[in-house]
């Protein structure tokens, strides 16, 4: 699946994951916002924002999950490592099992040298410090020392899978930020970043209104005059 143009994904990276939601609300989509996935990293600048591209994992079994499977360039965690497009996000699906790490410091260089937008996983990651050093944009469940093979068998790459208790498609647009990570379905990517960026500016002109002692009713919500004196505030400033 294409990645979305560029001028959305600038849009995307401007708004915040709340605003998200509450477009993907207004939709009919309820389920949209991760559980227990945050930041590793206290996160600034620029939203992460990419197309999934994903990774599941079922639990692992003593008699296959041995440390000499990571030599095997086809087990589905190297590969999809080494298959990732840059500019997408690696979404990982780990059941939410908080026993053993996901990912580990090397996978997570060889991400940001393949020029991967950043990593997402319902389960936490190993050497922890280290990967919040190199800057590549992950947020995780925390972290764990013992390793995957611990309690997990990675087995798909490019597949539906579930994070943090969201359904995520292939090519489905990853945003996170400070509050932590939303999925917004391909196919509503555009519209949804537009009208994000108007809800903003519509909340910038309506927090200086409450700012100046506004009370909320016939504010926020806004009403028509309040709606007229924001087309006006909008036009002064060229939005």
């Amino acid at each position: 699946m294409p990645a979305p143009d560029s001028v959305t994904l600038e849009a995307l990276r401007h708004v915040s994951t709340a605003t998200l939601t509450t477009q993907l609300f207004k939709r009919g989509l309820r389920n949209t916002f991760m559980q227990g996935v945050a930041p590793l990293a206290a996160h600034s600048g620029p939203n992460l924002v990419g197309p999934a591209f994903t990774l599941r994992n079922i639990p692992s079994r003593e008699d296959i999950d041995v440390l000499e499977l990571f030599a095997n360039p086809e087990y589905a965690q190297r590969k999809c490592v080494e298959t990732i497009p840059a500019g997408y996000v690696l979404v990982q699906d780990c059941r939410g099992e908080r026993g053993s790490a996901s990912f580990g410091s090397i996978l997570t260089q060889r991400l940001q040298v393949r020029g991967v937008a950043g990593m997402v996983s319902d389960g936490p990651v190993r050497d922890s410090v280290t990967i919040a050093a190199l800057g590549l944009p992950v947020f995780c469940a925390g972290a764990s020392a013992p390793p995957n093979l611990l309690r997990h068998h990675a087995i798909d790459i490019d597949v539906p899978i579930g994070c943090g208790g969201v359904a995520v498609f292939p090519g489905d647009v990853i945003v996170g930020d400070t509050d932590g990570v939303v999925v917004i379905p391909h196919e509503m990517a555009a519209d949804v970043a537009q009208a994000a960026v108007e809800q903003e500016h519509l909340e910038e002109f309506l927090t200086e209104r409450i700012r100046d002692g506004a009370a909320l009713p016939g504010t926020y919500p806004p009403n028509e005059a309040t709606r007229a004196a924001y087309d006006a505030w909008r036009q002064a400033r060229k939005r």
